[in-house]
């Protein structure tokens, strides 16, 4: 389990993007086999990247990026018997969080690599919880996840080496030293007294 955490800008989607098309994944997110592309816009940084292989390799795979999930739903409703491994639902019959929920519960499988690209931005709270279980049953079962994330919720997964991406570079970082972490902890503590200095004038 691979996080990485950074402010906007700071370039933790373009690094997780560029990891997943030099893995062989669509720049829009979806499996290997999804050709959608709707305006090309990503970095040429995975022309710059190596990545290094174990002596296994994926069974499966899935890029989840949750700007451009939208238009690859609306391509694998397009496809005969496109949404059968999605739990055979219309992806856009769902909401966005049950969407995600149904796409890690019926795609992601056992030996996988999955690289998942803000995923908290559709799901609740539950909806985050739901997510690191089902990321420690298909860890458990070989599979490796790369994952760019705000949430403090998911940057608590247990063992995970999560990185910070800043104006200093990257730099591997304890949980508890990460930035939103902090502020998170620093809110709930004193919700009124973080309000007065951010108030404050």
């Amino acid at each position: 389990m691979t996080l990485f955490a950074g402010e906007n800008g700071s370039g933790k989607s373009t690094l997780v993007e560029a990891i997943a098309v030099a893995a062989g994944f669509n720049a829009e997110g979806g499996s290997r086999n999804v050709t959608v592309s709707t305006r090309a816009s990503h970095s040429v940084l995975h022309k710059h990247l190596r990545l290094v292989r174990g002596a296994r390799r994926p069974r499966t795979g899935y890029f989840l990026r949750a700007e451009s999930f939208f238009n690859v739903a609306t391509y694998l409703e397009g496809l005969d018997g496109g949404l059968a491994p999605y739990g055979g639902t219309p992806l856009h019959e769902q909401s966005h969080g049950e969407s995600f929920i149904s796409l890690l519960k019926h795609r992601f499988g056992p030996g996988g690599l999955y690289i998942l690209d803000e995923p908290e931005a559709a799901l609740s709270l539950g909806g985050n919880l739901a997510l690191m279980r089902r990321m420690h049953d298909l860890v458990g079962e070989g599979s490796q996840f790369i994952v760019s994330t705000h949430s403090p919720i998911l940057l608590g997964y247990p063992d995970a080496k999560i990185y910070v991406l800043s104006g200093a570079g990257l730099t591997e970082t304890p949980y508890e030293e990460t930035e939103v972490v902090a502020l998170t902890r620093s809110f709930l503590q004193d919700r009124g007294e973080f309000l007065h200095h951010l108030f404050d004038d």
